[in-house]
């Protein structure tokens, strides 16, 4: 098993990637021809049954793009995303210590976690890889990362980074708007930038990985300069920003040649 994003990563590179709300693996193929190195299916928003879920990471892994799956409140849903091939989860709502022990565990398998183990599933080739070589491998190479994207988590930040197991954290600057309060300025308000700020200063402290959202290239490479190592774009968001301008375009020019 191989996970070019956790080796990146651990190499100290930058990796960019893309959330996926929608199933459409052409969309994700579309990434991987992009050169996108992750995308991110957002199984807490989106809307997935179980085998597209499957059908959208085995899509991915065609294109040489590392599925991570966004996961559900479900408590099946890391067991669900890993056993059909994710090569990482981000798990919303993190806020405690012992909530990024309860991903870590549900990501690994015993003794170090409570991952159920079955060798039938794609993840392991359907049998072909099995025992301690498909387990340790597993255990090794998947990323979790939590997500910091309430006061609480903020709170919490050091003590949950410091989980064995944690491989990096991923900061939810929506929700955190919106639990701060900000829900008309949203994540652009001074006192949210200035919580993003102060997160990305304690992580360059500790040598803790950062992760982010970005709603496009410009944002995406503010977040990489700021200190992330993870940036992934809203894919809807560059669709929709990049139709209107081709709307905005036609009308303007419609308009002069009146």
């Amino acid at each position: 098993m191989e996970n070019a994003v956790k080796e990146k990563l651990s190499n100290g590179e930058k990796v960019l990637g893309s959330f996926i709300g929608i199933y459409s693996p052409n969309l994700v193929e579309l990434m991987g021809y992009s050169g996108f190195d992750f995308v991110v299916i957002d199984d807490e928003h989106g809307a997935f049954s179980h085998s597209e879920l499957e059908n959208m990471i085995r899509t991915a892994e065609s294109v040489n793009v590392v599925p991570i799956v966004r996961v559900s409140y479900d408590n099946a849903s890391i067991q669900k995303a890993l056993d059909r091939g994710a090569k990482g989860i981000q798990v919303p709502m993190v806020n405690t210590k012992e909530d990024a022990e309860k991903a870590v565990q549900k990501s690994k398998f015993p003794p170090r976690g409570t991952r159920g183990a079955a060798y039938s599933h794609r993840a392991a080739r359907f049998g072909k890889d099995s025992g301690s070589e498909f387990l340790e491998a597993s255990d090794e190479k998947i990323l979790v990362i939590p997500h910091i994207e309430t006061l609480e988590a903020v709170e919490n930040f050091k003590e949950i980074m410091t989980v064995d197991g944690i491989d990096m954290a991923f900061i939810g600057t929506t929700d955190l708007s919106v639990n701060m309060g900000y829900k008309s300025e949203g994540p652009k308000h001074p006192e949210v930038q200035k919580v993003v700020s102060d997160l990305y200063r304690k992580a360059a402290e500790e040598n803790f990985k950062i992760g982010t959202v970005a709603s496009d290239s410009t944002g995406a490479q503010r977040a990489f300069l700021k200190g992330a190592s993870y940036v992934g774009v809203v894919a809807i968001s560059v669709i929709l920003k990049s139709l209107e301008q081709v709307v905005d375009a036609t009308q303007i020019s419609c308009k002069e040649e009146v």
